[in-house]
């Protein structure tokens, strides 16, 4: 386009102006229009509380997949979450209550097992690099292989590390002690 049209007398053209304007409108109708059409998670859930911290908490939604340990089984099993009722859990193949649950799997679902991956990835690799380094390091230098035994100490400290840390993992939410199962219900019937 030619700036002769796009500014007359040092002042941008109506045209261009109402170009303008009607993209911003239509973006920002855009953006209010689409929270109306985007699904929100249902409003009840499960609350698994260990104490009165909210860290660490774990919310199971209507919808999600559950693996629990009840006390009429002796073994996990993989069920898909279908109501909530302030006494029941309503799941595809059975109906529970929060007293039967002895112990869920939390492995998917804590957020502190994130964090601990991120971690072994991060031990791991950093212990493979510094090996993979110092060796192409020695090819380079002198022509054949050889590790330093410094290198060789460090690296296997971080390679361990994260060997270790992998092993480590929240892996059942126990229903004991402080630990508790809620079902919270938010919306009003």
């Amino acid at each position: 386009m030619d700036n002769q049209n796009l500014i007359r007398g040092g002042k941008f053209s109506s045209r261009f102006l109402f170009g303008k304007t009607i993209l911003f409108l239509l973006i920002l109708s855009g953006l209010f229009f689409s929270n109306g059409f985007a699904q929100e998670k249902p409003k009840d859930f499960i609350l698994l509380k260990r104490g009165a911290s909210q860290k660490s908490q774990i919310r199971f939604y209507p919808g999600e997949l559950i693996t629990y340990k009840s006390k009429k089984l002796g073994y996990f099993v993989t069920d898909k979450i279908v109501n909530l009722d302030t006494e029941f859990i309503y799941l595809t193949e059975n109906i529970l209550r929060p007293e039967d649950i002895l112990e869920i799997d939390i492995r998917n679902k804590d957020p502190r097992n994130r964090t601990l991956g991120n971690l072994t990835g991060l031990f791991l690799g950093a212990g493979g690099l510094l090996l993979s380094v110092d060796v192409i390091n020695s090819l380079y230098q002198t022509g054949e292989l050889s590790l330093d035994s410094g290198v060789a100490v460090t690296s296997g400290a971080l390679l361990a590390t994260g060997l270790t840390l992998a092993t480590l993992r929240y892996k059942t939410f126990k229903h004991e002690g402080r630990n508790r199962i809620q079902i919270l219900i938010l919306t009003m019937d």
